[in-house]
């Protein structure tokens, strides 16, 4: 990795752009993000490879934030996969077409860790967040 500075990475996956364009800003916004990497993926097999690169290159994986409604692998086909490999990943789903009960069926079986509808309130994604990052001392703006 060419900037010592950074330890830490977030991955957000989902295939619409401009909802990435939009997590980027509001988490930017907000936090000093000068150490950890923000990483974005249309595509789920992508963000696979790159997770299992980061983290051998020892760049901690704070969180994923996962849409549900996904071509090829949905958000609960992918954190099932990603469980399996590193299972003490932290996931946020954030969607507007998730299945209720597969949602449920990852929270109860500790998968998840926080369900947010689309569309979000800037205030709600912030607070699901913020402790995970203050785990990291990554402080607000």
């Amino acid at each position: 990795m060419a900037d010592s500075k950074i330890k830490y990475a977030i991955i957000c996956i989902d295939d619409d752009p401009m909802i990435l364009q939009m997590l980027n800003f509001q988490i930017r916004k907000r936090f000093d993000m000068e150490c950890a990497l923000l990483e974005f993926f249309t595509n789920p097999k992508e963000a696979i490879e790159e997770i299992e690169t980061l983290l051998i290159e020892r760049i901690d994986i704070i969180f994923l934030i996962v849409d549900y409604q996904m071509p090829e692998i949905n958000g609960g086909e992918l954190i099932r996969i990603v469980k399996n490999k590193f299972e003490n990943l932290k996931f946020i789903m954030l969607s507007g077409q998730a299945n209720s009960t597969s949602v449920n069926d990852l929270l109860e079986s500790n998968l998840l860790d926080k369900f947010i509808p689309k569309p979000w309130n800037e205030d709600a994604l912030i607070s699901a967040i913020k402790p995970l990052l203050d785990q990291f001392n990554i402080s607000e703006i």
